[in-house]
């Protein structure tokens, strides 16, 4: 990565709403993001709380229902002033996803090599047998076994780690400058999972990715992130270099996660730690500081008001009240 670059990806003040019976439901609430060539920024928390809302958003895939505010600028382009065509371009050609579940991405009436051809074909306007080929040069790239075999199956004909590493060449087909993966590892085993995981840095070394790397695991995010930018009820509530925010966590919902992660193999009695209560109904938020009802260092203040962004040091921020009595109070925690 280039710490010089300019940002490839700059969204801000970015919200989503979606419409939910008399009124509407605000699910991304005032986010600002940027992301250089070459760097991969993880989106971590726990389910609801608005990280893949928030990727859908940079590439407008959320129905016509929702509205979308703030700015989104990839690659110079305002993201949510496309037309419908430039639309089209805009996906698959500048920014590409890899979906949680493959299974359901791919269309499961139509070979995979198929489905890759007609990608490129439609995007770069060459032959089929053009496309074709593109599609094993990305399957033998990913290491497919068999490659060419393999550009015949139909998506039920692949194990789930296989049908992963289709859905990685699918989504490197038109060579897109930014890749967004929405917890592309969850389905897999352990051994796959780290496999996944390494191939993705490899590619991202080969074609100069930016990457946003959906998760809601704490150690994925570790080992693929530069920068981490923790989510809880559509707000960022903690962001940094990975290295900071992993040894020095300070908000305490960053400090639960990391907490409730397995360190090693427990003993008979031990129990892994866990936040208490459950997200918000984002419906109905609590008032202030949504993460106040499940915090031990809850305070009158945090009801009164969202906490506003804190410099804990230079390029890490998070959100509480209480960031100074908390981090005279923890002691660092020491990166895995």
């Amino acid at each position: 990565m280039n710490s010089t670059s300019a940002p490839i990806v700059e969204a801000r003040n970015l919200t989503v709403d979606f419409a939910a019976g008399r009124g509407m439901i605000r699910a991304v609430c005032g986010v600002d993001l940027s992301l250089k060539p070459g760097e991969t920024l993880a989106l971590l928390g726990e389910s609801g709380s608005g990280k893949s809302v928030t990727l859908r958003a940079l590439m407008r895939l959320h129905p016509k229902s929702a509205k979308i505010g703030g700015t989104i600028q990839v690659d110079g382009e305002d993201v949510l002033a496309l037309s419908p065509s430039a639309l089209r371009a805009y996906r698959g050609k500048t920014v590409s996803m890899i979906f949680q579940d493959p299974g359901l991405a791919f269309d499961p009436v139509y070979r995979i090599g198929d489905q890759i051809a007609e990608t490129v074909m439609r995007h770069e306007g060459v032959s089929r047998a053009e496309g074709r080929k593109r599609g094993l040069e990305l399957f033998e790239r990913v290491r497919i076994p068999s490659p060419e075999r393999r550009l015949d199956n139909f998506p039920h004909e692949m194990s789930g780690g296989m049908r992963q590493r289709a859905m990685i060449a699918l989504a490197l087909a038109c060579r897109p400058k930014v890749l967004l993966a929405d917890e592309p590892t969850t389905a897999l085993d352990a051994t796959v999972q780290i496999q996944v995981l390494l191939l993705l840095r490899e590619l991202q070394r080969e074609f100069g990715l930016a990457i946003v790397f959906v998760t809601h695991d704490i150690g994925v995010a570790v080992e693929i992130a530069d920068r981490i930018a923790v989510m809880y009820a559509g707000r960022i509530v903690e962001s940094g270099a990975c290295r900071d925010v992993i040894r020095n966590p300070s908000h305490p919902y960053t400090r639960g996660l990391l907490a409730s992660r397995a360190h090693g193999t427990l003993g008979k009695d031990e129990r892994l730690h866990a936040i208490p209560g459950s997200p918000p109904d984002l419906s109905a938020p609590p008032p202030g500081c949504a993460f106040g009802p499940r915090c031990d260092n809850f305070i009158e203040t945090c009801a009164a008001d969202v906490p506003p962004e804190v410099t804990v040091t230079t390029g890490h921020m998070a959100r509480c009240f209480r960031l100074g009595a908390l981090a005279e109070q923890a002691e660092p925690l020491a990166a895995e």
